[in-house]
């Protein structure tokens, strides 16, 4: 065979269409969960697309100086696959990383990642009951189901600064850390006091020669449970898993209870005051404290962890700035009250887009009907139980739409969800059927009870944040106890649904 003849077969299987019975799009926590627990049943025809090359999702990519989790490390694991030797109470994300590649090696699940893989389409043929996804620089997948394993937040907010894109220096967003790129000694302006900003800025502040902080909105911080596991408690928790479980037990309900001030706001206010004490014995300035504290009500936004933060303002090195910004020049920052400041680096410290439509990346999604999902979130995401969206048959996803949290760990909701879809697949199975889809009006129904128990909780008390859109819906978070959600996901309804064969004959991947 001759070397073009070879190049042309090897274009030609390059862009044949693959076929699977389902699709997962993404190797964070969600889509490896939904791997594990498919191999458990017995189901091995899938496929795990990942757009990087390696698993790990948010904690592969957010790898920034103090990054670690909010969440007890015995709660932000799986409860089928445990670590029981956790360094301490809340872990970083290099430990937090290191246990996404011990499981992925555990269950053998590298064979069905396929990296650097990017879905760029998701297109559902209503005829053969099955998903076409587009990939990027790649052959087309064929699949007839998909999980949406994405994340919410996984897309960095790039704020537009006048003058920015004269700036000289260095520049970088927290999820896109340059580890390259020595700090010490230099000028650097940390833009957001968000979760992230929260975490580095203790970290970078010893290093940097000054450093600017630019603050919009002030957060509610408390303070973080540091304690390290005794090499004695590793040991009982692999000896005996018995004190695992009553330890992540007690971990759960005490998370859980947390959620009564955030849908009694009357309570809030009295959390709030212990609060606000905090952060006055934290900070020595009078007037830095008060900037520093918030003027909602706590939980509004989200809260966060820090023991490190407030102190970091009682350094000389260390500016607190909430006049905004006006412009950036070539080489420095010139605040709203004239202010300039010589700048050599400029961090980003702004999260993430949080647009409802992210839910589904950056990409098209065609359902049935003509349904396209960029159209039908316009005004705000909505699903069922986070899970499946009307107009979508066969598609599910993973912490999509008022599945977030405010209280617990999100992989107690992601085990939840993976669980019902293999309910869903189930049932299908029983019924001989090709495609399921949530009804619209139990769709509507669903959350139409949803956005009224949002209603009256703090989360609605009039503050803007990432969880609400223009209009103040709130399209992220859970409702209630995260026991109810589980104890409702327990269960299908088959008449929520509608069940459907092929019109096309074809070998049911179920």
């Amino acid at each position: 065979m001759t070397n073009t003849a070879q190049q042309k077969q090897k274009v030609a299987v390059e862009n044949s269409p693959r076929k699977t019975g389902m699709v997962i799009i993404g190797s964070g926590f969600g889509g490896l969960a939904m791997a594990i627990r498919l191999l458990q049943t017995g189901y091995t025809d899938f496929m795990i697309l990942e757009k990087a090359s390696e698993v790990g999702g948010t904690w592969r990519e957010n790898q920034y100086p103090g990054a670690a989790c909010d969440v007890q490390s015995h709660m932000y694991s799986f409860s089928f696959a445990p670590k029981t030797d956790w360094s301490k109470r809340y872990a970083n994300c290099h430990e937090i990383h290191d246990y996404i590649l011990e499981t992925t090696e555990k269950f053998a699940l590298r064979q069905y990642c396929q990296f650097n893989h990017e879905v760029t389409g998701a297109y559902y043929q209503e005829e053969r009951a099955q998903w076409r996804i587009d990939i990027k620089d790649n052959s087309p997948i064929f699949a007839q189901f998909v999980v949406l394993a994405s994340g919410p937040l996984h897309v960095p907010q790039i704020p537009h600064i006048k003058g920015i894109e004269k700036f000289d220096g260095k520049i970088f967003h927290s999820a896109q850390w340059d580890h390259n790129y020595n700090l010490k000694g230099k000028v650097v302006a940390s833009i957001g006091t968000g979760g992230s900003a929260i975490q580095y800025v203790p970290e970078i502040a010893a290093d940097v020669k000054n450093l600017y902080v630019f603050q919009r909105t002030a957060a509610w911080v408390i303070p973080r449970d540091e304690r390290k596991y005794w090499n004695l408690d590793k040991a009982l928790f692999k000896k005996f898993p018995l004190i695992r479980k009553l330890h992540r037990a007690r971990l759960y309900w005490s998370n859980e209870s947390r959620v009564v001030p955030i849908f009694k706001p009357e309570i809030m206010k009295y959390g709030q005051k212990l609060a606000e004490a905090f952060i006055r014995f934290q900070v020595k300035d009078k007037a830095t404290a008060k900037k520093l504290t918030p003027d909602y009500i706590m939980g509004c936004k989200r809260i966060l962890i820090s023991n490190k933060y407030y102190p970091t303002f009682n350094r000389k090195n260390v500016e607190l700035i909430t006049d905004g910004i006006q412009e950036v020049t070539e080489n420095s920052i010139i605040s709203k009250d004239g202010k300039e400041r010589k700048i050599d680096c400029i961090i980003y410290g702004t999260g993430f887009i949080t647009d409802p439509r992210i839910y589904m990346k950056d990409f098209p999604c065609k359902g049935a009907r003509g349904h396209d999902l960029m159209v039908d979130w316009k005004n705000g995401a909505e699903s069922y139980y986070g899970i499946l969206t009307k107009g979508f048959p066969n598609l599910f996803q993973l912490v999509g739409p008022n599945t977030g949290l405010g209280h617990n760990s999100i992989i107690f909701m992601i085990e939840a969800q993976v669980d019902y879809i293999l309910k869903a697949l189930e049932m299908m199975k029983k019924h001989h059927m090709d495609s399921i889809e949530v009804k619209a009006e139990v769709q509507d129904e669903f959350n139409k009870k949803l956005q009224k128990d949002l209603k009256n909780t703090v989360w609605s008390s009039g503050c803007n944040s990432w969880y609400t859109n223009a209009e103040g819906k709130n399209f992220a978070l859970w409702s209630g106890y995260t026991w109810k959600y589980w104890l409702e996901t327990q269960k299908l309804d088959r008449h929520a649904f509608i069940l459907k064969k092929a019109p096309v004959v074809k070998k049911s991947a179920a």
